[in-house]
């Protein structure tokens, strides 16, 4: 199940972000739910106060009061893993190449054409991370790690230290062993000692890789190239 916030303060704009979102569901067979609102303050408020969750936020940017490049910052520690899809009439809120922390940006003069395809593409990505985990031993229990939560994992000696939303866990087994038994594409190598989660990358900037955490990590000259490439490879086919 997808659950799903419309924001628009048009209640007309509102309910056609709601019909577009709602087609793209039936095509691609996911159950969902979408709420729709009018006013980003309620928004705001069943996310902070209501604990409501919602997989993706489709926000119009002028709003009223709480505007749409306000909630996310606001919204963020209640819902770190949200995708938002930013609808504009303004050009100059167009997104880096890089930054990823907000998933797309739809012109509003493009509505038609390019809001179908950015819902289709966050939902399959939702999908993705939803349903696969990695399986550990803590002090004599069995954890398991959901992929999505996995910021970085580094080597420690003969240990590898999996950085995970839920926290810090340390496992005795190589950083390649790891890897290897991840097997998923979203997880690279930035130099020998540090892989980390694409799907948590927000830039590439000066040698480093910034996560959605605020974790900013280097990148050896020798995988730098390579890191650009697969974030770009990563984002064209998943985006």
């Amino acid at each position: 199940m997808v659950r799903i916030a419309v924001c628009d303060d048009d209640p007309e704009a509102a309910d056609l972000h709601r019909q577009i979102t709602a087609e793209c569901l039936r095509q691609l067979e996911c159950p969902g739910e979408i709420s729709v609102y009018t006013d980003s303050k309620t928004l705001m408020w069943d996310i902070t106060e209501d604990q409501f969750f919602f997989d993706l936020l489709l926000l119009d940017i002028e709003m009223p009061g709480i505007t749409g490049m306000d909630l996310p910052e606001k919204i963020r520690p209640y819902l770190p893993e949200v995708k938002i899809i930013f609808i504009t009439s303004h050009l100059e809120y167009a997104i880096d190449a890089y930054e990823l922390s907000v998933f797309r940006y739809v012109p509003k003069d493009e509505l038609e054409k390019r809001l179908p395809g950015a819902v289709r593409d966050a939902v399959k990505l939702i999908e993705l991370e939803g349903d696969r985990t990695y399986t550990i031993c803590v002090r004599g229990r069995m954890e398991r790690i959901p992929y999505r939560d996995i910021y970085e994992i580094r080597r420690d000696g003969k240990n590898a230290v999996i950085t995970a939303g839920s926290g810090v866990a340390k496992v005795r087994k190589s950083l390649q062993q790891v890897y290897e038994e991840l097997s998923a594409e979203e997880f690279i190598y930035i130099d020998r000692g540090c892989i980390v989660n694409m799907v948590h990358i927000m830039q590439v900037r000066d040698g480093t890789v910034v996560l959605e955490n605020g974790a900013v990590l280097s990148v050896s000259r020798s995988h730098l190239q390579e890191v650009k490439e697969a974030v770009n490879r990563w984002w064209g086919n998943h985006i």
